[in-house]
């Protein structure tokens, strides 16, 4: 059969790193995109992009308050939400520039038959297809969604002006980041989420230690509180909870994750899992050719898993041969104020769950000269490695996080052991040096 195309991608996202691979080998490539101003996916346009530019301000106004400044300094939301746009606009124009060899077509693309898409204006056919169509926020039932008084994480990066009260239900990454946010701008705060402990997996001092932060910045914390019914009212939106009780508040923030975006799949070939579209440990689906990458199919959401997938289907479609990507070695994290939470490989909950016999090594930051510095007298670290003393995961709460973690991740894709981590020699002072111990400690 001849095909209109080698390649079609469904979907804008983080997709167009492997159309422009596929179409720098040379294989006529086409991208599909319903809202091409939205080149880029959600962590560009309304997720991880402008959240941390976000965070990144108010920590600004959160360190003004230290006693040795003078004056008050207020979020200019209008301003920020300004140059947010000024960014992105940029940012995708960039991506738009770099798919010069992929046909990008406006769309909403749906695979009604397999090698085929079907959009409002033609039909494409194609030898291989990948899906990457994201996720969309999730409301729970019972909660009536408006975009005004009700707002989910799609609305809150669009705010031109910072409400006096908020209240976040929901203690996901969304949740956490956006508490810390509104806590650190000055905003009265309030973190309603269903269990006991935030952070349930994480290292139980980190989970401890991540409240205590989060009361310091002033956020009230309401665990066990799952509501049933929220709606707006003329006093404010009316929650009740399910053990009955009633709340009022004047906007609530749903963050209670997302869902994988699966409607862009009209053939009974491909088999939909519990969390997304189905496919085995190379990103295929249970239809021959055809892949679903990124938050679709309901592995990691996160952007960088997105992206790592999409070059792994493209290389793998080239006929390269890459590496299979280990999902647990993918770096995870959350950024909240001051101490973000990162991990990677297995962690301790994971490690107890399994029975596999582990060493743990962990670093208080608290009395640090440099943790007082950058107020992580919270923050924390703990590695971990395997019977034979390899490394196998590690946990960081510190200020940025993120960035901590990159040793821990090089260390496990270069299956290192403790031994040879014990050779490395980190800067004084800085809170990598903190790694230095752990390592030193196994």
């Amino acid at each position: 059969m001849i095909y209109d195309y080698d390649i079609v991608f469904i979907g804008g996202g983080l997709n167009y790193a492997g159309a422009i691979t596929a179409s720098k080998a040379g294989l006529r490539t086409a991208l599909v995109e319903k809202k091409m101003e939205h080149l880029g996916g959600t962590c560009l346009h309304n997720g991880c992009i402008p959240s941390k530019m976000y965070l990144n301000a108010a920590e600004t106004v959160r360190i003004s308050r230290d006693v040795y400044f003078a004056g008050a300094l207020h979020l200019d939301m209008s301003r920020l939400d300004g140059e947010k746009n000024s960014m992105l606009t940029a940012a995708t124009a960039a991506i738009t520039k770099q798919c010069k060899d992929v046909e990008l077509i406006h769309g909403e693309g749906v695979l009604i038959a397999p090698h085929t898409v079907r959009t409002e204006k033609r039909t494409l056919t194609a030898k291989k297809v990948v899906i990457g169509t994201g996720s969309r926020p999730f409301v729970p039932e019972g909660i009536v969604y408006d975009g005004a008084d009700i707002i989910s994480s799609d609305d809150v990066l669009n705010l031109k002006v910072l409400p006096e009260k908020i209240t976040v239900y929901g203690s996901g990454a969304i949740g956490l980041e956006m508490a810390s946010f509104f806590a650190a701008s000055g905003v009265q705060t309030e973190l309603i989420w269903r269990h006991d402990t935030l952070l349930k997996k994480a290292h139980p001092m980190i989970s401890k230690h991540l409240e205590k932060q989060f009361e310091e910045l002033g956020v009230t914390l309401l665990s066990e509180h799952a509501i049933k019914t929220a709606k707006s009212t003329k006093r404010g939106v009316h929650i009740i909870f399910e053990n009955g009780q009633e709340h009022y508040v004047p906007k609530l923030l749903v963050a209670t994750g997302r869902h994988s975006n699966t409607d862009a799949v009209q053939t009974s070939e491909i088999r939909m899992g519990k969390h997304g579209i189905e496919t085995d440990t190379h990103f295929e689906t249970t239809l021959a050719d055809h892949y679903a990458v990124g938050d679709c199919n309901g592995k990691i959401q996160l952007a960088h898993a997105a992206r790592a997938e999409v070059l792994y289907v493209v290389r793998r479609i080239l006929g390269k041969n890459p590496d299979t990507i280990l999902l647990d070695n993918i770096v995870k994290f959350i950024h909240t104020l001051p101490c973000s939470y990162a991990y990677v490989g297995r962690i301790r909950s994971q490690l107890a769950e399994e029975n596999i016999v582990y060493h743990e090594s962990s670093v208080p930051l608290n009395g640090l000269p440099y943790a007082h510095i950058h107020d992580a007298g919270h923050g924390m670290m703990a590695v971990y490695s395997d019977e034979e003393n390899f490394i196998v995961g590690a946990e960081i709460f510190a200020p940025q996080a993120e960035e901590l973690i990159a040793v821990v991740a090089m260390a496990l894709a270069g299956e290192m052991d403790a031994a040879l981590a014990k050779r490395t020699i980190l800067a004084h002072p800085t809170f990598s040096e903190s790694l230095e111990k752990c390592f030193l400690r196994l």
